[in-house]
C-alpha cells in the first residue's frame, strides 16, 4: 500500500520540476496554481487504487452461485505507466468460469479500476486481476484482456498514433486458451 501522500511536498516538487524546465509557476498566470493541482489530481484520481483494500471488496462481494461463463466487457481503464508518467487509457474484459462463488459484476469493475489507478504496467494490471480472483473466488479459470494506448507511445517517442497494446493474463486448471481468447475477443 502506498503511505499518505505529502501532498505540499508534491505541490512544491511540481513546481521544482516547472522551473528545471524553464518555467516559472510564480510569474506565468496559467502555471500558478498547478503544483497543488497536479498533486490533488495524482492523490485523489491517478493514484486512486493505492486506497483500495482489494481482499476487502472481493471477500465482502463473494456471493454464491454458478454459471458457466462470466464475461464483463468494456470495462474502462486508465492507468499511470511507472517507466514515464505517462497515461495509458482502454478497456478491459475480465471472464472467469466460476465453481461454487460469483462476484458481482460492478465488484469487477471496481477491481479492475483499484489496480489500473496505480503505477503499473499494463501486464501487472491483468495479472493482478487475475490472481485476485483465483485468490478470493477459485474459479475454473479466470482472464483479463486489456487494450490500451499508450501516451509514451503516441505524445513521445514513435508518436504511434493509433497504436494499441493489448495482454491476455489467463490463470486456471483446465483451461483450453484458444477458447478464453475467442471468449474474451483477442485480436478483434
Amino acid at each position: 500500500m502506498l503511505g499518505v501522500m505529502d501532498r505540499e511536498a508534491a505541490a512544491q516538487a511540481i513546481e521544482a520540476f516547472l522551473r528545471a524546465l524553464g518555467r516559472d509557476p510564480a510569474h506565468e498566470p496559467e502555471l500558478i496554481g498547478t503544483g497543488a493541482r497536479v498533486a490533488q489530481a495524482w492523490a485523489d484520481e491517478l493514484l486512486a487504487g493505492y486506497r483500495v483494500d482489494v481482499d476487502a471488496l472481493l471477500s465482502s462481494n463473494v456471493l454464491p452461485g454458478a454459471s458457466d461463463v462470466v464475461i464483463v466487457r468494456d470495462l474502462p481503464v486508465t492507468t499511470m505507466c511507472p517507466h514515464h508518467l505517462m497515461g495509458s487509457s482502454g478497456t478491459a474484459t475480465v471472464a472467469f468460469a466460476p465453481d461454487e462463488h460469483l462476484v458481482g459484476v460492478g465488484t469487477v469493475g471496481r477491481l479492475v479500476d483499484a489496480f489500473a489507478r496505480r503505477l503499473a504496467l499494463q501486464e501487472q494490471v491483468g495479472e493482478r486481476v487475475v490472481a485476485a480472483m483465483q485468490k478470493h473466488l477459485s474459479p475454473h479459470w479466470v482472464a483479463c484482456r486489456l487494450v490500451l494506448s499508450h501516451a509514451c507511445m503516441t505524445a513521445r517517442g514513435e508518436r504511434a498514433h493509433g497504436a494499441r497494446v493489448e495482454t491476455v493474463a489467463i490463470a486456471g486448471g483446465d483451461v483450453d486458451p484458444n477458447l478464453v481468447h475467442g471468449l474474451l475477443g483477442v485480436g478483434r
